[in-house]
C-alpha cells in the first residue's frame, strides 16, 4: 500500500488565490475551479463579470485534468493533430486550461480556469498550479 497526500480545502484556498491574483493582475475575469484527485469539485470561484458558462467549463477542464492525469491542452492537441476519436472519451474537455496539481509527485487534484481565451487560462490555471509546489516534485 501506498501513502498518499490529500489535497485539503486550505490548499484549494491557496492555489485558487494564486489563480485570480494572476487573473487580476491582467485584468481577465474568469472561474476557477479545483478538483480532488478523483475529479470531484472542492472549491469554485467566479471573478465578478464572468460568463455564467465558465463556472462549468472550468470544473470540466479540472476533472479532465485530474482523470487524465495530464493537462487539458495535451488532449487538446492530440485532437488538433488529427484524432478526434479522443472527443467520444467520457469526461474530456480537450481545450486547454486544465492542469493537474502536483505534491511531492503525487497528483492531488487538479485546476481548471475558464472565461477568456484559452491559453490565457491556461496562464492563470499555471501560476494555481505552481502555488502549490513545495520545491520537491
Amino acid at each position: 500500500m501506498k501513502t498518499r497526500f490529500a489535497l485539503t480545502l486550505a490548499d484549494a484556498r491557496r492555489v485558487a488565490a494564486a489563480a485570480e491574483a494572476e487573473a487580476i493582475k491582467n485584468g481577465w475575469s474568469v472561474v476557477v475551479a479545483i478538483v480532488d484527485e478523483g475529479g470531484h469539485l472542492v472549491l469554485l470561484q467566479r471573478l465578478d463579470g464572468t460568463q455564467t458558462a465558465s463556472a462549468e467549463i472550468a470544473t470540466q477542464k479540472a476533472r479532465t485534468a485530474a482523470l487524465f492525469k495530464r493537462p487539458s491542452k495535451a488532449l487538446e492537441d492530440i485532437v488538433a493533430g488529427g484524432r478526434v476519436a479522443m472527443l467520444s472519451l467520457p469526461g474530456i474537455t480537450a481545450v486547454e486550461g486544465g492542469l493537474p496539481l502536483v505534491y511531492r509527485g503525487d497528483i492531488v487534484g487538479a485546476i481548471g480556469v475558464s472565461g477568456v481565451q484559452s491559453f490565457q487560462d491556461g496562464i492563470i490555471a499555471k501560476a494555481g498550479a505552481e502555488s502549490l509546489d513545495d520545491g520537491q516534485s
